[in-house]
């Protein structure tokens, strides 16, 4: 071999992927063959700055991305019925008024999960760490509406972000440090649930559903703590799941009624999860 070609070799050797080194490959990382790896990083990395924080304990709280803020859906309704004044009626049009209308009624469940989360977050911090932190999925809607109450009163709050098709951002009052990007919704799951001292739902859709069901099912079969599951808006509840249904047709349980909730103003759900630990050693809390 001449100079020449081993200096090409040399340059073909040093510069194939091979002689990456294996945490600096992203796309040996990104493969098929390290997908257990990459779950096991996803668990590890949001563990550690949760401890780093003293972050003890969470309550979690789900809603609907499409749940906003009043003067947010006040706009959208207004803008709606000026395109219907300029366009004329079609039906389409006349559906997203009737949608919007829906939506500016449920605007209130915003300010209530704000306030419920601002109300929990003043007795998050004692004994040097911090239990029942409000934790959502960091993005839009109900998700909002709880980091902002918690970022209302100067307390903590995280965010559980996952990659979507359409992708989510997060939210401005996540405290910076605790919000986390996930791949794995198996992964994101997880960490929703292994510190949770309660959940509360507020009206949703699909993936609200998705979280409640997945909680329910956990705890309907003992493979969680015990934590009480709190629905928020009694008569959207009622109305969207007939859960006596259920019972009545013997595809659950009777007693599974009993891991249900109901609340419907701040102060009535925080006191349900007080009263659910009152006895708790580990997460004393404060009865507002």
């Amino acid at each position: 071999m001449t100079p020449k070609h081993e200096e090409e070799n040399l340059e073909q050797i040093v510069n194939s992927p091979s002689y990456v080194l294996p945490q600096n490959d992203t796309d040996f990382l990104a493969g098929e063959s390290m997908r257990g790896v990459r779950l096991q990083l996803e668990y590890t990395k949001p563990q550690e700055f949760l401890t780093r924080q003293k972050i003890n304990s969470t309550i979690i709280l789900f809603g609907g991305t499409q749940i906003v803020e009043r003067s947010q859906a006040e706009g959208q309704l207004k803008q709606l019925k000026k395109q219907l004044e300029e366009e004329g009626t079609r039906p389409e049009l006349e559906r997203a008024i009737q949608r919007a209308e829906r939506q500016l009624a449920k605007s209130k469940y915003y300010d209530e999960a704000r306030a419920f989360a601002s109300l929990v977050s003043q007795h998050s911090y004692h004994n040097d760490r911090y239990d029942y932190v409000i934790v959502t999925g960091g993005g839009p809607g109900i998700m909002e509406a709880g980091n902002r109450g918690a970022y209302d009163v100067g307390a903590p709050s995280i965010g559980l972000n996952i990659t979507l098709p359409e992708e989510q951002h997060p939210n401005p009052y996540i405290t910076p440090g605790l919000c986390f990007m996930f791949h794995y919704f198996a992964m994101r799951k997880m960490h929703f649930l292994m510190r949770a001292k309660a959940l509360v739902v507020f009206p949703g859709g699909f993936g609200t559903f998705d979280e409640l069901f997945d909680a329910l099912t956990l705890r309907q079969t003992d493979r969680m703590q015990a934590i009480p599951v709190i629905l928020y808006g009694t008569d959207y509840w009622k109305q969207a799941i007939n859960w006596e249904f259920l019972a009545d047709e013997a595809v659950i349980r009777d007693e599974h009624l009993e891991l249900l909730n109901f609340a419907d103003s701040p102060t009535e759900a925080w006191n349900i999860i007080t009263k659910f630990h009152e006895a708790d050693p580990e997460a004393k809390v404060i009865a507002p």
